[in-house]
């Protein structure tokens, strides 16, 4: 019984609780039907209240060319541990017609990302944090 546990222990430290902004960054972005969303370009933290604001996701375009970002609140992505990537759990659709920025232009405050977390369907934390 004892080796089980310790087993059961070892398998769950499989998957990370913690990983670094660099380790996440370049991570590819899929949904659930395997459609390919992009790729993680920057983890933007809110320091007023030490949390990740949003995750930065470049979509679409060649070789860099015609990409557009969006923000995507990191509480709708879940890890893929065993694959090496993140799931948005939206339609490609969705993405399309997410609240997108311009590289020159960063949305850094979060009354415009109240918009975003609404467009996904969940509350801010800056609303009602726990």
């Amino acid at each position: 019984m004892r080796g089980a546990a310790v087993q059961e222990r070892k398998e769950e430290r499989a998957i990370p609780q913690i990983l670094s902004a660099s380790t996440i960054k370049s991570d590819t972005v899929r949904n659930p039907q395997g459609e390919e969303l992009g790729k993680i370009e920057e983890v933007m933290i809110d320091l007023d209240y030490g949390r990740v604001a949003y995750v930065c996701l470049s979509f679409g375009g060649i070789l860099g060319l015609g990409e557009k970002l969006f923000a995507v609140p990191w509480g709708v992505m879940r890890l893929a541990p065993h694959e090496h990537r993140f799931v948005l759990d939206v339609p490609r659709e969705h993405l399309e017609k997410s609240p997108g920025f311009e590289k020159s232009g960063w949305p850094l405050d979060r009354e415009w990302l109240t918009g975003v977390y609404r467009h996904y369907g969940i509350e801010p934390y800056w609303v009602s944090p726990c």
